[in-house]
């Protein structure tokens, strides 16, 4: 048995190879982590070349965190930074590179590139110039005077945007910014002058393009967020309008500008969206008043007041007792907008309901020349062709004294009563004449009397026609001349004998 003694010497013997251990384990891992940059290195080299972008790019990050003085590292970030489109880290990147490494003058060029993209002209231009002082390839130093000559001519434009935007000739300055943009594609300040000249213009949805780039090109731009608000407000789109101001809020909670615009678009998208919502529970005359409050908070702009018509309009149509009105409202909208296709569609249904079938056809006509391809457009189309031949025939509901409006009023049908005023006729004439109109009354109850009957009469078909088994039914059993003389009674149950009074 080993004593206590024997056991410590022991371990005291063994304690310069473990100190040797722990000394080669700490070699092992300082190499190990500078191979883990290496590593990391050709790992992103290959994913970038695979173009696994995401991939490549946490492998260089892990590199630069191994080693912050391997310029490599930095300028392969920078490269996958750039094929990611974000400019604006890796022009941080290449400055590193450059500061750990003078002379290299791939990373210098590449610089300059960015910032004469970026529109910082002189800063670009020295980049190109050290370039062409150094010893660059023939390529590199081509390439540097190529920038160099194109960076020159983009100080000369910028002079003469600027005065012709000053002197207000703001389609020459736009036509000269176009230019400028062309190679200053991330300059921020040339786009917010270019939107400028394009709100002069009234182009505005061009200007809203320029200021949504502009906004994302400068950090804390809430000017252009601002701007971007108003022009989308009075273009008529409020949401949008509502999402550009609440950013500039974001950006500075205390921007006054912004907090008074807010309050106002805010307070209409939601009148609007109250609208809307009672237009989809059906409860159309409160939807009418509430677009009617759109119009008095706002009535300044125009598509404001426009949109509130047309859905006034639409409200409108969808109660038959309004129809007047609604070809009202909608031929104001139409005056407005030839070209509005819910406008042009909402009054020919409004038309039809007033029984003017041949303008209802004029504007389903217009609108299929606008959208072809709208089946409520191509039906309704029909239906009024439908209507206008059927009103060129037979007209039950006149026969009988009655509205077409007044659906399922089955009662009030069956009381309906003929009644003739033969004149001064001849008898025989006037025996004619009475014997005719009672058969068509008979056939306007028989149709109007009838759901199913009625409904097919309602959609231009008419159940009498002769034409139709329905139709010859009916005439078959009519046939062999008025049965009123044997006591038929062809208005309803019930004894009921017709006379002719003979003067």
């Amino acid at each position: 048995m080993v004593s206590i003694d024997q056991a410590a010497h022991k371990i005291l013997n063994y304690i310069p190879y473990l100190l040797v251990l722990i000394d080669m384990r700490y070699q092992g891992v300082k190499c190990g982590r500078d191979g883990s940059v290496d590593n990391h290195m050709e790992m992103g080299k290959k994913l970038l070349a695979a173009g696994q972008l995401a991939d490549a790019l946490s492998h260089f990050h892990a590199a630069v965190d191994g080693d912050p003085k391997n310029y490599l590292a930095y300028y392969r970030r920078a490269t996958v930074y750039l094929a990611l489109g974000r400019s604006k880290s890796a022009l941080p990147d290449l400055t590193k590179v450059i500061e750990l490494k003078p002379d290299f003058t791939s990373a210098r060029l590449q610089r300059g590139n960015l910032l004469l993209k970026h529109g910082k002209l002189d800063e670009a231009e020295s980049d190109f110039k050290t370039v062409l002082k150094s010893n660059p390839s023939d390529k590199e130093e081509s390439e540097a005077q190529s920038q160099l000559k194109k960076s020159n001519e983009i100080q000369r434009l910028i002079a003469e945007a600027h005065r012709s935007f000053k002197n207000k000739d703001y389609v020459t300055a736009a036509s000269q910014l176009d230019t400028i943009i062309e190679t200053c594609v991330w300059d921020a300040s040339s786009r917010e002058m270019r939107a400028e000249c394009f709100i002069q213009m009234g182009e505005m949805w061009k200007a809203a393009t320029d200021l949504k780039a502009a906004s994302k090109l400068k950090s804390d731009n809430t000017q252009a967020f601002y701007k971007l608000s108003t022009i989308y407000y009075n273009l008529g789109d409020h949401e949008l309008s509502l999402n550009e101001v609440r950013e500039c809020l974001k950006l500075d909670p205390d921007h006054k500008p912004c907090y008074s615009h807010y309050k106002q678009v805010k307070k209409l998208n939601k009148q609007i969206q109250s609208a809307e919502e009672l237009l989809k529970e059906q409860r159309y005359e409160e939807a009418v008043s509430k677009y009617e409050a759109v119009m008095k908070t706002e009535p300044n702009v125009h598509h404001f007041t426009l949109l509130a018509q047309q859905r006034i309009c639409h409200a409108l149509v969808q109660q038959s007792q309004q129809s007047s009105r609604a070809v009202t409202v909608c031929t104001q909208v139409l005056q407005s907008e030839p070209d509005n296709v819910d406008g042009l569609k909402d009054r020919a249904e409004a038309y039809i309901q007033e029984q003017q079938y041949e303008e209802a056809i004029k504007d389903f006509e217009s609108a299929a020349k606008l959208n072809e391809n709208d089946r409520e457009i191509k039906e309704g189309l029909e239906k009024a062709r439908r209507l206008l031949k059927q009103s060129q025939k037979k007209d039950y509901y006149k026969i009988l004294g009655v509205k077409s409006t007044e659906k399922g009023d089955y009662q009030s049908l069956q009381k309906t009563s003929p009644t003739v005023a033969p004149g001064q006729l001849p008898r025989s004439s006037r025996e004619k004449n009475a014997e005719k109109k009672f058969i068509d009354i008979a056939r306007a109850k028989e149709v109007l009397t009838n759901p199913e009957m009625r409904e097919k009469f309602d959609h231009g078909e008419d159940p009498m026609d002769p034409e139709s088994q329905q139709g010859q039914n009916f005439h078959q059993h009519f046939h062999g001349g008025f049965p009123g003389s044997q006591g038929f009674n062809p208005f309803g149950s019930g004894n009921f004998h017709f006379k002719f009074n003979h003067n």
